[in-house]
């Protein structure tokens, strides 16, 4: 799994980080809850590990942002309060499960695998995207706006999925290349601009009104306007 840990106790977060890995997993770490948010919001995790107790901006805050943008990251808080207020504070802001602190790692993975295992379930029984009159089979990985087909590459259906994902949101070319591409592989200087001109002409090859804007200064926008 890909993981995002969000935590500001630097030893903590390494030893959570060093587990994870052990035990094959892809792991990121954010310590403030800006970084955090902005790390769960540009990139396709398969769950975010969130602490309630951040600087900059709280766990409970950075979990309800990702609700209203439509982040559906599965998200497991870790928190040192204990009372069942909190517990309850948190999965009314959208968390999917809460685990006190200290704990046992076999616990945390266990419970990483329950709600990735929840929302895998959950996702399997809507396998598509829907923006305007453009849908996307996420399983067979086919476009069609309307009655017309899409014929598109595999970078092209990765480029469609992420802007549908983010419908509706500003998303940079740098949260584009941190998502669909390997952080240590290097880009060219248009390769987006490339993805992003095929991705339109396919969309509106039938003169179907425009779904990926540029936002002038700022990156790109996926919806109608």
């Amino acid at each position: 799994m890909r993981l995002l840990v969000v935590e500001d106790d630097i030893r903590l977060c390494d030893v959570l980080r060093r587990g994870l890995v052990e035990q094959g997993h892809v792991v990121d770490v954010a310590h403030d809850g800006e970084e955090g948010q902005s790390w769960a919001q540009g990139a396709p995790y398969d769950a975010v590990i969130l602490d309630v107790n951040l600087p900059k901006r709280d766990g409970l805050t950075v979990v309800r942002s990702l609700r209203e943008h439509r982040v559906r990251t599965p998200v497991l808080m870790l928190t040192s309060r204990d009372t069942p207020a909190d517990a309850i504070a948190g999965l009314d802001a959208g968390a999917d499960d809460y685990l006190r602190k200290p704990f046992v790692f076999g616990e945390l993975e266990a419970r990483l695998r329950t709600i990735v295992r929840r929302h895998d379930a959950a996702q399997a029984l809507d396998a598509h995207l829907h923006v305007s009159d453009l849908r996307f089979n996420l399983k067979s990985r086919r476009a069609q706006r309307g009655e017309r087909r899409i014929d598109l590459t595999a970078r092209e259906a990765a480029f469609l999925e992420y802007f549908m994902r983010n419908a509706g949101r500003v998303v940079t070319r740098a949260m584009i290349e941190d998502a669909l591409f390997e952080r240590e592989s290097e880009t060219t200087s248009n390769v987006v601009e490339v993805y992003v001109s095929r991705l339109r002409a396919k969309l509106t090859a039938s003169r179907e009104p425009q779904l990926l804007h540029t936002v002038r200064g700022a990156g790109y926008r996926f919806g109608e306007r």
